[in-house]
């Protein structure tokens, strides 16, 4: 695998780890969305990853998305608008400590495939400096 591929694999990663990152604030954004209990809660959503195979190149890919339960929780809460005649809302079931080391873990993963396109492309720039020479 030369220089150009090592990027290609990385960015492919950095592409997975976006599209989880995006995922996680979007779960961390409706942590407290209220539905009335008539409704479906809002479902979490979880990036699915898999390999990705072009021949002697690699990588991953969203392989798609999958989405938590759309039950959430029930909870009392009787004077909320939405509440309904025994006083419950539906609130999503997403952990909110469950989600943050998902954010960290998607974040540090970015950082590495970053690290990867640098070191790559300052490689490259050193071979460029060679045959200068």
């Amino acid at each position: 695998m030369g220089t150009f591929g090592a990027i290609g694999i990385a960015s492919t990663g950095m592409t997975v780890h976006r599209k989880w990152l995006d995922a996680v604030s979007d779960n961390l954004s409706n942590v407290n969305t209220v539905r009335p209990t008539g409704e479906a809660a809002f479902q979490a959503r979880y990036v699915v990853a898999q390999a990705n195979e072009y021949g002697a190149q690699g990588g991953v890919q969203v392989g798609g998305i999958a989405l938590g339960s759309a039950e959430g929780r029930m909870v009392y809460e009787p004077d909320h608008p939405l509440a309904d005649a025994e006083g419950y809302v539906r609130y999503p079931d997403i952990d909110m400590s469950a989600q943050m080391t998902q954010l960290i873990m998607a974040q540090r993963g970015y950082q590495a495939n970053a690290a990867v396109v640098d070191r790559a492309k300052e490689s490259y720039q050193a071979a460029l400096q060679i045959g200068r020479s």
